[in-house]
């Protein structure tokens, strides 16, 4: 730099250790001369502080910003310290000796805050400066050899050796110049007469007076003084104390007294008469506080004080009387300004980060606060605080700074953002007090599964539902936000009475609506569970899981199933009753079933047709027909009964049988009534030869569908072994329009695997049934 050298000192003071920071504190001091261009290089700050250039940017190094005015600022590229403003010291820091720019540098992971103070070195670039040109004196003829006269000083706005070190007075006969030291480093100049000019002499006297600095190279500035000889008033004023001392409060209001300076005049009259005023040097900042009364000397506050802009104030005091020719003299007035608590301390926050993570450990560095009072001594003391019940805490590791920490595990589904209220205190009487508030987010981590309202639900569908309609919707709930809460929904792979259950119903992911994917049938599935995972969208995605019972509802789509007694031929069963029998006589049981359940499976039995209604009767629940009298030899040889079986369900659906009942007195009568009901039902006895080639023709075709039978029944053994009842009969098959073939005997009865039957066209004497029945055991 040539004229100026850097010099720097670096303390590093480990102050704590908190994962995941570490906060190291340090300082730092470069001195510079005044006056330097915008961009003047200060020092290699990344250097002297041990960092790495390439790293400075993104550690994000700063200097931490004040209400002050930025003088430096940070080349990142160059890791440079430089001149941002152009500095006059002068301005900066007055006539104060020393003068340093003080501030903070940050740099994070780690943490690091270092102390930088830069000090200012003044420079020779102000010439003395006298307050005016010229100084014009009156001196009476009468004035005796070393009579003083005080001059104004001249004023040199640079300190130490190039501020104002000396005056000289050109070479004249009647006046020497003597040097007077003030307060401070000021100097005085006073003109002392040697001897008395002689008026009728010489009337006017100029002589040059020179102010002198101590820079290299030197400067000066001059003043004239004219000095016109008069006769006058032979005694001055003088003050009772040539320094007067003070002590004043800085809050004390305009207008308070603040000393009364005294002179005295030997002369009467006007001569005597002293008037006070403030001397030719008293500063612009002492005219501006106080004022002088001009009667009674009398000095009083007239502007508000402020410790922190100067903690004593000079004031020049001159008295001067009224007579012809009058000489002032001066007096100093030393007023100390007393420092009261008249300044809050000032907060200013520098944040880490705008929002800090739910999941962050205790110990976490959240934002970094820097406090500063103007006042001095106890009334500079700060303390700052946060409330007890937030889960924070300040640390504070450095003067005047605080770390802003967690203090408790944080949960965001509690408290999804604070405002951190961080009050600072000073020690002063009164305690001023400043409050900064930090709002905090706290930002989402995936840590809460999805929840249902219940751990397991029941569905009810009725049976024969539509394809593709709504079974049940589980909507669940997630207590995260934004991702971490978006749900989807799935169905775990899981079994429903062998068969995978993605047959039988699906999900919407996104509504978790759950929808048939096929027509349920209450008699082949009553039941069934499937699993539902709701899934979260999570950069680690949580889920739960819920079981849902699919309950399937009966309808009434089955009728009865008559399966005793077994029919002879056709939906036609014959049964005898003897002539003998008595009132009451158990005749015949119907049984039926029906793969319903519930009232839709509930069975009445009533008689629809019959020969003789005063003969029977038939109990409605359990199917057993009854004589209600005597058989006498009036009734007919053959009745013929209806059987009606009705369910409970809505709408009822039923099956009938015919049951022919022959009354027998002998064989005989018995053969020969049979024979006229074959008869009576139309079947000729002349058909024999067609019979038999049809009953060939129908053994052929029986052998092949016994075979494909077989197949099936051997592939649905489970699913008839899972009947809720078990038919102990063979039912008959035969065609619905003729004897011939197969007839169902119910719509939806299901065949069980064991009995296939075949009739003739001939109930008697050509009746041909092939019975094929299959075991659970094959046999």
């Amino acid at each position: 730099m040539g004229l100026y050298q850097t010099y720097w000192l670096l303390k590093w003071q480990l102050l704590s250790l908190v994962l995941p920071w570490n906060f190291v504190s340090g300082q730092m001091r470069y001195s510079i001369p005044e006056e330097l261009p915008l961009g003047a290089f200060v020092g290699n700050i990344a250097a002297d502080l041990g960092l790495d250039v390439e790293q400075l940017p993104a550690r994000n190094f700063r200097i931490v910003p004040s209400p002050r005015k930025q003088y430096f600022s940070l080349k990142l590229d160059k890791g440079a310290l430089v001149v941002n403003q152009k500095i006059d010291r002068e301005q900066v820091c007055g006539t104060v000796p020393g003068c340093a720019l003080t501030f903070e540098t940050v740099i994070d992971d780690p943490l690091n805050v270092h102390h930088i103070e830069v000090e200012i070195v003044d420079i020779n670039d102000n010439a003395p400066l006298f307050p005016k040109n010229e100084f014009r004196l009156e001196i009476s003829e009468l004035a005796a050899p070393g009579v003083r006269f005080p001059l104004e000083s001249a004023y040199d706005p640079d300190v130490g050796t190039n501020s104002l070190q000396t005056y000289r007075l050109a070479r004249n006969q009647y006046f020497e110049l003597e040097i007077q030291s003030h307060s401070g480093d000021s100097k005085l100049p006073i003109l002392v007469m040697e001897r008395a000019p002689d008026r009728e002499h010489q009337t006017t006297l100029q002589l040059l007076l020179t102010a002198i600095d101590g820079g290299f190279p030197e400067r000066s500035g001059t003043a004239q003084i004219i000095i016109r000889i008069l006769d006058a008033n032979d005694n001055m004023p003088t003050f009772s104390q040539a320094v007067y001392r003070v002590r004043l409060l800085e809050n004390v209001p305009v207008g308070t007294p603040v000393i009364k300076v005294n002179a005295t005049d030997l002369d009467e009259g006007s001569n005597g008469e002293i008037r006070y005023s403030f001397g030719s040097h008293a500063s612009a900042q002492a005219r501006e506080l106080f004022s002088v009364d001009p009667k009674t000397g009398e000095i009083r506050v007239k502007g508000p004080l402020d410790f922190e802009a100067g903690a004593e104030v000079e004031i020049s005091v001159q008295a001067e009387d009224q007579g012809f020719l009058s000489v002032p003299v001066h007096c100093d007035v030393l007023v100390e300004v007393v420092d009261v608590n008249d300044n809050a301390p000032e907060v200013t926050v520098t944040s880490l980060s705008s929002s800090v993570a739910e999941d962050a450990p205790p110990g976490t560095v959240v934002a970094l606060i820097s406090v500063t009072d103007a006042d001095m001594g106890e009334n500079g003391e700060t303390r700052c605080q946060i409330p007890n019940n937030l889960p924070f805490k300040l640390d504070s590791s450095f003067r005047n700074y605080y770390r802003l920490l967690t203090k408790d595990v944080l949960d965001r589904e509690t408290v999804s953002q604070y405002g951190i209220t961080v009050t600072c205190s000073d020690a002063g009487l009164p305690v001023l007090t400043t409050n900064k508030t930090i709002q905090l987010k706290i930002s989402d981590v995936n840590d809460n599964p999805p929840r249902f309202s219940q751990t397991v639900y029941t569905a009810y569908v009725t049976e024969n539902n539509v394809i593709g309609s709504s079974v049940y919707s589980v909507p669940a709930s997630d207590a995260d936000v934004n991702l971490n809460s978006k749900l989807s929904y799935s169905i775990l792979k899981t079994q429903a009475g062998g068969t995978p259950v993605f047959g039988y119903v699906s999900i919407n992911s996104d509504s978790g609506v759950i929808s048939a994917e096929r027509s349920f049938d209450y008699e082949d599935l009553k039941k069934f569970q499937i699993e539902i995972q709701a899934t979260d969208g999570g950069e680690l995605p949580l889920s739960t899981n819920v079981s849902i019972n699919v309950v399937i509802l009966d309808q009434n789509d089955n009728a009865p199933a008559i399966v005793s007694p077994r029919p002879d031929y056709g939906s036609t069963a014959v049964e005898t009753l003897s002539r003998s029998a008595e009132p009451g006589y158990l005749v015949v049981k119907v049984s039926a079933v029906d793969a319903d359940s519930g009232q839709n499976a509930r069975l009445t039995y009533h008689l629809g047709q019959v020969t003789d209604r005063g003969l029977f009767t038939i109990a409605p629940d359990t199917g057993e027909i009854w004589t209600i009298r005597r058989v006498v030899n009036a009734d007919a040889t053959k009745q013929s009964l209806m059987v009606v079986v009705k369910d409970n369900g809505v709408p009822p659906l039923k099956a009938t049988m015919n049951i022919i009942l022959t009354l027998e007195g002998s064989d005989t009568e018995t053969l020969s009534e049979l024979s006229g009901f074959s008869e009576d039902l139309g079947f000729p006895s002349d058909i024999s030869l067609y019979l038999v080639i049809a009953l060939g023709t129908i053994s052929s075709i029986f052998l092949v569908i016994l075979v494909i039978l077989a197949v099936k029944v051997h592939r649905s053994r489970n699913v008839f072994n899972r009947r809720r009842y078990d038919l102990d009969t063979c039912c008959c098959l035969g065609s619905t329009h003729s004897l011939n073939g197969i007839q169902k005997a119910s719509v939806n009865l299901q065949i069980p695997p064991n009995y296939v039957e075949v009739f003739g066209r001939d109930p008697l004497s050509q009746n041909c049934c092939y019975e094929v029945c299959s075991s659970s055991d094959n046999k």
